[in-house]
């Protein structure tokens, strides 16, 4: 399966989401799913990278022709896919992956991870999304979530595929459970 991660392109200020990538990437290198990520060799993103690729596992890179991010290319990637633009790498991102994570990030991953939320609930995208969520950093996305539903602006089944974990054995057997489910709707 191959998984689209979304996440900072730096370290944050605790060490503890750099580990937790590492042990995501492990998680999904071992379980013999792809990473689809914006392709940077730093930061959350250098972090997950490396522990797919030292664990045998493939990542496709996508990344825009932005000079600041191009230069950050990492240069172990499976397979690097380049696009002319931001809305272009997001795109393309989604129209690879069969699930999707976001790790802690900033305002860049909000805003894929959200589009992501959108497209499922339309029926567009039907794989799981994941919130990373080490240290609670994503409590407040979640409480928005319920706050959408309470409020009469989603309906519950719009977010029957979506995990807030900060287990890496949880998240990647979510996943594998929801892709089950898509390829058996995919057969009938």
């Amino acid at each position: 399966m191959k998984i689209a991660v979304y996440c900072g392109s730096s370290a944050g200020n605790k060490s503890v989401f750099t580990e937790r990538a590492g042990q995501l990437g492990r998680k999904m290198a071992e379980n013999g799913h792809t990473l689809v990520y914006g392709g940077s060799k730093t930061g959350m993103m250098g972090a997950i990278a490396d522990a797919v690729l030292a664990n045998q596992g493939k990542v496709i890179g996508v990344v825009p022709d932005v000079p600041v991010i191009k230069e950050r290319t990492h240069p172990g990637l499976t397979e690097c896919i380049y696009t002319d633009t931001m809305a272009e790498r997001k795109s393309r991102m989604i129209d690879l992956a069969d699930a999707f994570i976001a790790m802690p990030g900033g305002i860049g991953t909000l805003d894929e991870i959200t589009e992501v939320i959108s497209l499922s609930s339309l029926g567009i995208v039907s794989g799981a999304i994941v919130f990373l969520n080490t240290e609670g950093y994503y409590d407040g996305v979640k409480e928005l979530l319920k706050n959408v539903v309470f409020n009469g602006y989603g309906r519950p089944e719009y977010f029957e595929r979506i995990l807030f974990s900060d287990d890496p054995q949880e998240i990647v057997e979510f996943i594998e459970r929801c892709g089950s489910v898509k390829e058996q709707e995919e057969k009938e």
